[in-house]
């Protein structure tokens, strides 16, 4: 797997919308090592009371995660576009 993931700035709106597609594919994926890729290596995670550093923890994270969320699904949305800095707005939705 490579580290880019095009499309890659700058956005038009379709490119945008490609984009989120994209990243909430991964994630439905379940696929904490995939995931992990779209993060840079020295990520850094906060989920509640949560903090994780860098890829390695936020692989273990996601596979106790999903180990107990069986019917995990998320949903993304690009619902705002803003032109230029082609910056993306994108609402999120557990199903």
């Amino acid at each position: 797997m490579t580290e880019s993931r095009p499309p890659l700035p700058p956005f038009t709106r379709e490119t945008a919308a490609q984009k989120v597609r994209g990243a909430e594919d991964g994630w439905n994926s379940c696929n904490p090592q995939r995931v992990s890729l779209a993060y840079t290596p020295d990520s850094y995670w906060r989920n509640r009371s949560e903090f994780l550093r860098g890829r390695d923890e936020i692989v273990a994270f996601l596979t106790r995660k999903w180990m107990k969320e069986l019917d995990y699904r998320l949903i993304k949305e690009l619902w705002a576009f803003y032109r230029p800095p082609h910056r993306r707005a994108v609402r999120l939705r557990m199903a």
